[in-house]
């Protein structure tokens, strides 16, 4: 039986979404069907949107979400009817290499449902990074979802399945953020000041946002930022230098996804310092940085894909800190909308208005 819902579709490159008839299939093995309670408006939505990572369209968008687990498939044993779930978008196999080894974060053989929901015409539909989150209902692998505690607000749950966790894992997953070390975060939107927050919780002595915009920088104080600089007014790398005894952070955290400010992150941490690349490019950025610059430097490179997290270990940890009043995630909500606002969310997105507008189901 399908499932007849509401839900935001990107029909073509560029255009504006709308909202229609999505059908959603009972699930299969595997697979669960998950009633949508909420779901952030993410930048990857608009790029899906705008073609920037992919031409399977039409896309279902939402991938950021919380839910009610409605049914199961055959042989699902993880989730059951009535769980309360975060969705990811990286449902570890268990199989791979990488699984094998111990590390499942890079797990290299993520999976979704194998079932197509589809338009009322039968076309089917690309879901964002496999989950489809825009929508009253839709169809995941049972993998991608993470039970939690349910007394979590379901707007402040869903942020932990994108952006937040990519942020929070960057700070204390890959870049390994130490009590007294110094870190800078470039780029201070959702992503950046959840970083931000996660290098206050690691207990980083000096925490400093740089961005564009001062909106942003008084948001990063509010999650601990200890200094901040507006890099339109001021050199990143000299203002970093100076805060930290002229010698570059110790982590330099870039959250944009641009070569100029990959290039500050380079040069604004110390000697042997440690860069991690969370902001995601396009497909034609290129770098140039002087070879002898990374060997004479030493130090890290690191780009992390969803804060190198694991759901299974990190979702029900964070909203326990969260219940417990220790990670205010609710501070980056800026917003509530229903379905129909997704286009504006984009606007006030795209204008550095909101740190995260919700849909709300």
């Amino acid at each position: 039986m399908a499932h007849e819902v509401k839900g935001v579709v990107a029909g073509a490159k560029g255009e504006p979404v709308s909202v229609t008839t999505v059908l959603v299939p009972d699930p299969g093995p595997g697979e669960a069907l998950v009633t949508v309670r909420a779901c952030g408006v993410c930048h990857t939505d608009l790029h899906y949107r705008d073609g920037g990572i992919g031409e399977d369209f039409p896309y279902l968008l939402g991938h950021e979400a919380a839910g009610l687990v409605e049914a199961v498939g055959p042989d699902v044993t993880g989730v059951a009817p009535g769980d309360f779930v975060i969705l990811n978008w990286r449902a570890v196999c268990g199989q791979c290499r990488a699984c094998l080894r111990g590390r499942p974060w890079y797990c290299f053989a993520t999976h979704n449902a194998r079932q197509k929901m589809t338009l009322a015409d039968g076309t089917p539909l690309s879901p964002a990074l496999g989950i489809g989150a825009f929508a009253e209902k839709t169809l995941v692998a049972a993998g991608q979802c993470t039970k939690v505690d349910p007394a979590i607000k379901p707007e402040v749950a869903g942020l932990l399945g994108c952006g937040v966790m990519a942020g929070l894992g960057a700070a204390l997953n890959t870049a390994g953020i130490s009590r007294g070390d110094s870190v800078a975060v470039i780029g201070c939107g959702g992503v950046g000041n959840a970083a931000v927050l996660g290098a206050a919780l690691a207990g980083a002595r000096k925490v400093i946002a740089v961005d564009v915009d001062d909106h942003k920088l008084d948001w990063a104080r509010g999650f601990g930022a200890t200094d901040t600089v507006n890099s339109r007014s001021a050199d990143p790398v000299e203002q970093i230098r100076n805060l930290t005894e002229g010698n570059g952070a110790d982590v330099v955290i870039e959250a944009v996804g641009r070569p100029e400010t990959y290039q500050q992150a380079f040069y604004a941490r110390d000697l042997a310092g440690t860069v991690v690349l969370v902001g995601v490019p396009t497909p034609e950025m290129r770098l140039e940085v002087p070879l002898i610059d990374v060997f004479g430097r030493g130090g890290s490179l690191k780009s992390s894909w969803y804060g190198d997290c694991l759901p299974s270990r990190d979702f029900p940890m964070l909203v326990d800190l969260h219940l417990q009043g220790r990670l205010p995630l609710e501070k980056f909500v800026s917003e509530t909308i229903a379905l129909d606002a997704v286009e504006e969310a984009f606007a006030k997105m795209h204008r550095g208005e909101v740190l995260r507008s919700v849909v709300v189901l």
